[in-house]
């Protein structure tokens, strides 16, 4: 498997992200097993990190090689992709137009004025809201925007939600299991299993590629965040198969080896269940580990549940990888007015 051969912007801080030990979450879910965090949420100092950066970092080569001038992305309201595609636009000198749909069935009152699309616009994107429904797939406002830039003399670039049907947005997370198993060297453990949210696609897929570089593959175990599982489920084969090729795995990921879990994206995306909610605070009081109500909250939860249930046997060390997104908390900020 050969990562190297790609170029790679550096956007995020030198050397592996930190594995910390939670040994007083371990206590509270109580189910025998020992849960560990990566901490890809702490990964930078632009616009406070996360799992995109990794991503962007492979793209943005792309982007500069092609002349562009303009990032041009899409995602929901409080998305934090815009956020980070934002941050390195300025970071590069690039200008940036972000389109901010609906996607979540979501009232706070300053839902659309707070958290990620306020870092976004102080960070100088053009965020143009959009009412319209929640969908991974490729959109027609994404597009639109991508014209205007073209209609005044620019060159966009065009980045995909979630960076992830993008041709290199599996590659960040090839390189994270290869972060992990260097770590895993140096502590002197294995990791059973890894927990990561999806939703766009790229985030695990990445990592199903990376793990399956020594059969680990089916341990990543996603936790659908989006509602719509069978068209997750079709995107990150898709993202599997294009990045296998690109970093020369040497075989085909089976079916088998794709592990999502559909069970706790209710009622819809971006919108927290009442578990999901107790996990958030859960994670909170006992490791002071913030989580978010669309992403890593629900990943979260589904790790307790599935610890809980015995999914995971007695003994096994847990890796959650911890993605970022707090910002977003602040568009919930009625639900959570009383912690």
């Amino acid at each position: 498997m050969n990562l190297s051969k790609f170029e790679r912007y550096p956007l995020t801080f030198a050397g592996p992200t930190p594995i910390e030990h939670l040994p007083r979450l371990t206590a509270a879910i109580g189910a025998g097993v020992e849960i560990y965090a990566k901490r890809d949420d702490c990964n930078s100092g632009l616009a406070l990190g996360g799992n995109k950066l990794r991503k962007l970092e492979y793209i943005v080569p792309d982007a500069i090689a092609a002349g562009a001038d303009t990032l041009v992305s899409i995602g929901g309201v409080q998305s934090n992709h815009t956020r980070m595609v934002a941050a390195t636009a300025a970071k590069i000198g690039m200008k940036c137009v972000v389109v901010q749909e609906s996607w979540v069935p979501h009232d706070d009152a300053v839902y659309d004025r707070v958290g990620n699309i306020l870092l976004t616009r102080l960070m100088g994107a053009d965020s143009r809201l959009v009412d319209e429904g929640f969908d991974i797939g490729i959109r027609r406002s994404w597009e639109d925007a991508m014209q205007s830039v073209r209609d005044r003399g620019g060159v966009p670039y065009p980045i995909p939600a979630g960076a992830s049907v993008h041709k290199y947005g599996g590659l960040g997370y090839v390189g994270f299991a290869e972060e992990v198993r260097a770590q895993e060297a140096e502590m002197g453990i294995k990791f059973d299993f890894i927990v990561v949210c999806v939703v766009t696609g790229s985030t695990q897929a990445g990592m199903i590629v990376g793990f399956a570089a020594d059969d680990r593959a089916d341990r990543v175990i996603g936790i659908d965040g989006s509602g719509t599982p069978g068209q997750v489920r079709a995107q990150v084969r898709l993202i599997v198969d294009n990045t296998a090729e690109l970093v020369e795995l040497g075989r085909m990921v089976r079916d088998d080896e794709i592990i999502i879990n559909p069970d706790y994206a209710y009622p819809a995306y971006g919108v927290p269940s009442h578990e999901t909610n107790e996990a958030i605070r859960l994670a909170a009081r006992t490791e002071a580990m913030i989580t978010d109500p669309v992403y890593e909250g629900k990943s979260m939860q589904g790790m307790i549940d599935l610890a809980r249930k015995g999914f995971f046997p007695a003994g096994s060390k847990i890796l959650y990888a911890h993605l970022g997104g707090a910002p977003a908390l602040n568009g919930y900020s009625y639900t959570y007015r009383n912690g």
